[in-house]
């Protein structure tokens, strides 16, 4: 009965090391937005700004688009097992996703930028200057960039 205790520790244990470590383990299945998003979560963790990212989240609100200076389609993602966040994408610069709903998967790639809230992803299309690294949105089979 010992050995038995111990196995079940044992092997507690080395899941939640997996889990840490983003391994995945035969017959164990995970939540598929968390590996997609573990860039993003780790720099929310550690409320680290200026860093790339790519991920995939389900839009829980459509905010109207900022018309101030460069214009910005805005919404709110909320990532799977992780903060909600807004993304600022840039239509001066790259086409807005019409018909963008509340409940729509988008994937993205761009510049996160952690706050209290959240945080931000902008710089999700090209750089005309070439002094950035291009990113993207994806919603429903359309790449936006």
């Amino acid at each position: 009965m010992k050995k038995f205790a111990y196995l079940i520790v044992a092997l507690v244990l080395a899941y939640g090391f997996a889990k840490e470590q983003g391994i995945s383990l035969p017959g164990v299945t995970q939540n598929p937005g968390s590996s997609a998003n573990a860039e993003l979560l780790q720099a929310y963790s550690r409320q680290q700004s200026n860093v790339q990212v790519a991920g995939q989240g389900v839009v829980a609100k459509v905010l109207r688009d900022d018309l101030k200076g460069s214009r910005h389609q805005k919404f709110i993602l909320q990532i799977a097992d992780g903060p909600s966040i807004l993304v600022a994408h840039n239509i001066d610069l790259a086409p807005r996703i019409d018909g963008l709903r509340a409940g729509d998967s988008v994937e993205f790639y761009g510049e996160y930028e952690w706050n209290n809230k959240g945080g931000v992803v902008h710089w999700t299309h090209r750089d005309p200057g070439r002094r950035h690294v291009d990113g993207w949105l994806k919603h429903q089979g359309q790449t936006f960039e």
